[in-house]
């Protein structure tokens, strides 16, 4: 009987830690999740222990090396105002009675010396083509690449790369506003105007499935009409380099898209007639 006043005591005390105890684990778990929740998200890590990001989007296709390298230089300077930026700073003005041209474009255009020739130095044009580019880069980088080099003419070449998709989807009416913008800042600041065809193209070989060609068809159609209405000139490149499937004829290509010399040889008289043509317009 005298055990019971002990046990009962014991008893008490047990109670008592059990109770401390579980008010303990209910604190700590508590805390825990309060922690949790204010701790910024973690991202994953991968097997070998690196940060994982989210997915990116594609490389740049083979058609923009120049624009593809570095995607930090890409998205701080998405027109590429940097490329020419020394060299249009190098160029003497315009000699007096000198009828400057200057050729705006994609790869296509910035090819064309390294494939012809140097069809562009032994005629004295300048050309200011970037790989890969579309008709929004292009559009911003037209006061630094043509209006301050004071040419007589340019000649645009552009759009396939919208088409293919490259800076995003692109319906042709965007890249009709984008050519027209870039005339019409030619034409005031008394620049004459022509607008080049997009060459064939059945299909990019950087990105498969697309069906360009009939869009390729739908848009030079529009330059035509618009260039009767604007007052610039039109050069079919596309005729002559077209085969029945709307796609280049062979041998006039080297993947397609590209002219080979032999395709880059068709062009330039073409290209020589429109300057001309442009200029008997003054």
């Amino acid at each position: 009987m005298k055990l019971r006043p002990y046990s009962f005591a014991r008893a008490r005390i047990n109670q008592k830690d059990k109770e401390t105890a579980m008010k303990r684990t209910v604190f700590t778990a508590a805390m825990a999740l309060i922690f949790s929740a204010l701790a910024p998200a973690q991202t994953p890590s991968g097997p070998t222990g690196s940060i994982l990001t989210p997915a990116q989007p594609p490389s740049q296709p083979a058609q923009q090396p120049a624009a593809g390298k570095g995607n930090g230089r890409a998205q701080q300077d998405f027109p590429n105002l940097a490329r020419y930026r020394d060299a249009n700073r190098d160029l003497p003005p315009a000699a007096a009675g000198e009828a400057r041209v200057v050729f705006m474009g994609d790869s296509i255009t910035e090819l064309w010396d390294r494939d012809s020739g140097k069809f562009f130095a032994s005629k004295g044009y300048i050309g200011r083509g970037i790989s890969g580019q579309t008709t929004p880069q292009m559009l911003i980088r037209f006061q630094q690449d043509v209006v301050a080099l004071r040419p007589k003419v340019v000649v645009i070449n552009a759009g396939t790369n919208d088409i293919a998709g490259n800076t995003g989807p692109s319906t042709l009416e965007m890249i009709e506003d984008n050519l027209k913008s870039m005339t019409q800042i030619a034409l005031a600041n008394g620049i004459h105007v022509v607008l080049a065809s997009v060459t064939p193209a059945y299909d990019y070989p950087w990105k498969r499935g697309l069906e360009p060609a009939e869009k390729v068809v739908a848009l030079n159609s529009w330059m035509q009409k618009y260039c009767v209405k604007a007052g610039c000139v039109y050069a079919d490149y596309f005729t002559p380099l077209s085969d029945e499937k709307h796609g280049m004829k062979e041998g006039l290509s080297r993947d397609g898209i590209h002219p080979t010399p032999a395709g880059y040889a068709i062009m330039a008289p073409i290209a020589e007639r429109a300057i001309a043509q442009a200029l008997g317009k003054e």
